[in-house]
């Protein structure tokens, strides 16, 4: 029974993966709003009822595509920080991280598209997708969580009118790292994402030519604006603390 239960859990694996496959094909050539059961069915020889075992329907099928991509982009960016060990140079490792989540989107385009492009019309992210989508998050702030810990962090400028919200993020977010620094750090993430996309959705064309040089120094100015310096140059880790 074991040998018979091994091969169609094997068989299961192999046509789901043709059929997310096929979707990311889709995904490529008609976009997420128009990915359909039917046509993957088809492509695949599948009657569209045998389909519907493995996805029951069209948000089931674009849940598992986006926790794929969600999960393939933190990777690359955990990937990039495991070589590069918590003692590295913490800019260094910053920008290993970003620079692995572009050269993610730049390989995957539509599945970039999927996650951080226009909202898919009539469908509505579940739960499932709040763990994946944290991941880079996550990643990076990891850098700036062993930077505080070890060396310290050259704190951020922070309005007192932002206070606030800044006193709620970190509480929610990383409630062991200043709120100066927790506000630098949703503001950085939002623009690591920004540039990203500005260049894979063409609005550099005819303004940025050396989109490498520019990426690095975007970065750069990021890690720096969170508070992370060159090989720990920057305030200690017990001045940092209380703010």
């Amino acid at each position: 029974m074991s040998t018979i239960r091994g091969a169609r859990e094997r068989a299961r694996t192999e046509i789901t993966a043709a059929i997310k496959d096929e979707a990311r094909a889709q995904l490529a050539a008609e976009g997420a709003a128009k990915l359909s059961l039917r046509a993957v069915a088809r492509e695949l020889g599948m009657a569209s009822s045998a389909l519907y075992r493995y996805f029951p329907s069209r948000d089931d099928l674009l849940t598992a595509l986006i926790v794929d991509a969600y999960d393939a982009v933190g990777l690359a960016a955990e990937a990039a920080l495991a070589a590069a060990p918590p003692a590295a140079d913490p800019c260094a490792r910053w920008t290993a991280a970003c620079s692995a989540v572009r050269a993610w989107a730049l390989d995957h385009p539509h599945e970039y598209a999927l996650i951080y492009g226009s909202p898919v019309p009539g469908y509505t992210a579940p739960k499932d997708t709040v763990a994946p989508a944290s991941r880079v998050a996550l990643a990076l702030v990891s850098v700036i969580r062993d930077a505080h810990r070890t060396n310290g962090l050259a704190l951020p400028p922070l309005s007192a009118g932002l206070r606030p919200e800044a006193d709620r993020m970190a509480d929610d977010i990383a409630p062991d790292l200043p709120p100066a620094v927790v506000t630098a750090m949703v503001a950085a993430w939002s623009q690591l994402f920004g540039t990203i996309s500005f260049e894979l959705f063409g609005h550099f064309n005819n303004v940025v030519a050396d989109r490498d040089a520019f990426f690095e120094h975007t970065t750069t100015r990021l890690a720096h604006e969170v508070g992370l310096r060159p090989q720990a140059i920057g305030t200690s880790a017990g001045s940092s603390a209380g703010s």
